[in-house]
């Protein structure tokens, strides 16, 4: 179903360009379909900010439901933006006050990058809580995204994340824990997921907090679970919105900080991404690079060109499937008042009728 580009965001033209579904607000008016408001909290940093848009964007809009989805992008102003960034975020962002006033079917919050590992001593973190209380007590359902679902576990169910000594940095195979659940309906049993983290949330941690796991990895370990109800919260520990390319601009950008001398070592390639043919490429590439580095002269042109062609993505269709379930249950239990459950002969305590609330 389509998105409405209801502003000038340039991530609906590009999608548009893409050849994504995406109405007029003319052609919107003109048609009798409901429509859907869902938030998007992009915590991302600036050189993200843009593709953030357009991952989530992309798959909303790629949901089979009979709605017309408008989607509201928003940020904290205590995230520290670069003038550009800013002026983006100025001119086509919504404020948190005014989707508090205005009200939201649903909500999807991003990771962010952050400096250390106390999350407590983010500038995010007071903001974030203010946003998700709000959200938990008025929105349909929330879908938190990696850091944002290390964040929630901490200040909600009091589970800290554990750093792994190592990045979890790759694309690897998870399997379903529970077939039954609605949020996996038609989802592959076995599937991959990408993720780009040093730190993790155990199964463990997740049941302890009466979270329900749907499917891990042996590797990467969890990777989606839902709150106790079932429904009401969402979490994503890995990665499935990234783009094909995702993992390879972020390789690219490990390999200019080791030139800078940011980091010390030179970047591993992500797990069971890259072919042979392109780890042998991006290993030349090195040895130019460490070449030009102790002989002072310009760094070579990084080969992603070369290495594009050659990447192939095998997790998006699975994460279409499962934000297509999402959108299908926030449209099934949502009522035409922004962010106000359906509650007729629902239990708010097990909105899907699994048996998860409290009975």
């Amino acid at each position: 179903m389509p998105i409405v580009a209801h502003n000038a965001l340039p991530t609906f033209e590009r999608l548009r360009q893409d050849g994504h579904n995406v109405l007029t607000p003319y052609r919107a008016a003109h048609q009798d379909i409901r429509e859907l408001h869902i938030g998007l909290l992009n915590m991302m940093p600036d050189a993200a900010l843009a593709a953030t848009e357009r991952q989530f964007f992309r798959l909303v809009g790629e949901s089979n439901q009979i709605a017309q989805f408008y989607l509201h992008p928003f940020t904290l102003p205590e995230l520290p933006r670069s003038e550009k960034a800013q002026h983006h975020v100025d001119a086509y962002y919504d404020t948190f006050e005014q989707l508090r006033q205005d009200g939201l079917d649903a909500l999807i919050i991003t990771g962010a990058n952050v400096a250390g590992r106390e999350l407590s001593a983010q500038p995010f973190w007071g903001p974030l809580r203010e946003v998700m209380d709000w959200a938990f007590d008025n929105v349909t359902s929330v879908l938190c995204s990696c850091l944002a679902t290390h964040a929630v576990l901490e200040f909600r169910y009091g589970q800290h994340r554990r750093h792994m000594g190592r990045k979890i940095w790759g694309v690897y195979p998870h399997y379903l824990v529970d077939r039954r659940h609605p949020l996996v309906s038609d989802v592959n049993t076995l599937f991959n997921v990408p993720h780009s983290r040093f730190n993790d949330v155990s199964r463990e941690q997740f049941e302890a907090a009466g979270l329900h796991v749907l499917a891990e990895s042996p590797q990467a370990g969890v990777h989606l679970a839902v709150s106790e109800d079932g429904f009401r919260v969402v979490f994503f520990q890995g990665h499935p919105e990234y783009d094909s390319i995702s993992l390879l601009k972020e390789y690219k950008r490990e390999v200019v900080r080791y030139a800078r001398a940011e980091r010390e070592d030179y970047p591993p390639f992500p797990d069971t991404y890259l072919s042979l043919r392109d780890q042998a490429v991006l290993d030349e590439f090195r040895h130019r690079v460490d070449t030009a580095l102790d002989k002072a002269l310009v760094l070579p042109e990084f080969p992603e060109a070369v290495i594009t062609p050659d990447l192939h993505n095998t997790w998006h269709d699975t994460a279409e499937a499962v934000v297509n379930n999402w959108m299908g249950k926030v449209y099934q239990i949502t009522n035409n008042e922004r962010g106000l459950p359906f509650m007729a002969n629902v239990d708010p305590d097990d909105p899907l009728g699994l048996g998860l609330g409290k009975g």
